[in-house]
């Protein structure tokens, strides 16, 4: 079977949930080098272990990092370069829910860290991986569907429409509707530069984000609503992101791909 991808990978937030979920479907489908990057460095390393010890072939590289940090940012990204040379392919998955409140009761410094993590955090990874991506060349056995490189931020259903009176999220909204417009404009502003960049907008999935919210009644009630009648697993969003990033999507650019069981189209 041929592989869906080849070279290296670079994804954050790859520690657990839909981010190791990931970070396993790009080894099933022909990654070789892959950094997991996460502000839990010791839960990266057991994940990294886990996927050498499942996939021999598979170099894989624990990198601390803090998606609120410039500094982080470009340490991680110069350790990967120095690795493994070049990054084929990022995803920049790392978030973080944010206070469940209304605009009136919303804490400024609640808001700020929620945007700081979701939004700057995405801006500040995929500022970098464009550098990298702008100052490497096409892989030399590539065909004119392969690019300099792809990057798929990983956003919200969250980011195409506005969270129930229920689930009041106004800060997570905000932040993944930024994910969705920078995703776009950099689309845009890239295109010709050989990099393809594109948005996953997953619905309600089995992660530990939401695994702690799951006692609440309005949260099963939300949940109630997805037509197909279950959450999504995070290998399914994995599964998502790698279809997205392969040359199946080669002429897709800045879409926002949404993976929510139905939940919009109602």
């Amino acid at each position: 079977m041929t592989s869906l991808l080849r070279g290296s990978a670079f994804i954050t937030g790859a520690a657990s949930g839909i981010g190791k979920a990931t970070a396993t479907s790009f080894a099933t489908h022909g990654i070789h080098q892959l950094a997991i990057a996460d502000i839990n460095l010791p839960l990266a390393q057991e994940a990294a272990r886990s996927l050498e010890s499942r996939f021999p072939n598979l170099q894989v590289l624990p990198i601390h990092l803090d998606v609120s940090s410039e500094e982080s940012i470009a340490a991680a990204i110069a350790q990967t370069r120095a690795e493994f040379t070049r990054i084929d392919y990022a995803v920049n998955n790392a978030g973080i829910s944010g206070s469940p409140t209304l605009s009136a009761e919303h804490d400024a410094s609640e808001w700020r860290k929620t945007l700081d993590v979701n939004l700057t955090g995405v801006w500040m990874c995929s500022r970098a991986q464009i550098g990298a991506m702008l100052s490497q060349e096409k892989r030399p056995d590539d065909s004119e569907r392969h690019n300099r490189g792809v990057i798929v931020n990983v956003a919200s259903m969250y980011g195409l429409l506005a969270t129930s009176l229920n689930t009041p999220a106004v800060a997570y909204t905000a932040s993944k509707h930024g994910v969705v417009g920078l995703t776009r404009a950099d689309a845009i502003a890239y295109a010709e530069k050989g990099i393809r960049i594109n948005a996953v907008c997953p619905g309600y999935v089995a992660t530990p984000l939401l695994e702690g919210r799951m006692e609440s009644g309005v949260v099963q009630r939300e949940i109630a609503k997805i037509p197909v009648g279950r959450m999504a697993s995070p290998e399914e969003i994995g599964d998502q992101i790698v279809v997205l990033a392969s040359t199946l999507c080669s002429y897709v650019y800045g879409a926002a791909v949404v993976a929510d069981g139905g939940f919009t189209i109602q």
